[in-house]
């Protein structure tokens, strides 16, 4: 895997933990196990671009009034979406 950051090949897969602000703003929650990429040459750790783009669509998507303040990356995504897809999204 290379790093997005160095361009080193000594990038590899991980999972950590990233705290996101609601679309709503009024809130933050922590997010445990979220796949994530760790480069052992430069130190980066960090999501790939579609990592982000899930957890913004499903952050979007989902009741946020009844969210958990921590969860799993995966307990985030199982949570039942109020919408099919973000309609406001214009990139894809």
């Amino acid at each position: 895997m290379t790093c997005n950051w160095c361009e080193s090949s000594h990038a590899t897969s991980s999972s950590g933990t990233v705290y996101w602000e609601l679309p709503d703003g009024t809130k933050a929650v922590t997010i445990t196990e979220t796949p994530s990429v760790t480069c052992e040459d430069c130190g980066m750790e960090y999501q790939e671009d579609s990592v982000v783009k899930e957890i913004e669509d499903q952050l979007f998507l989902i009741n946020t009034k009844e969210l958990e303040a921590e969860l799993t990356y995966k307990q985030l995504m199982a949570k039942p979406r109020l919408l099919k897809r973000n309609y406001f999204d214009f990139s894809s």
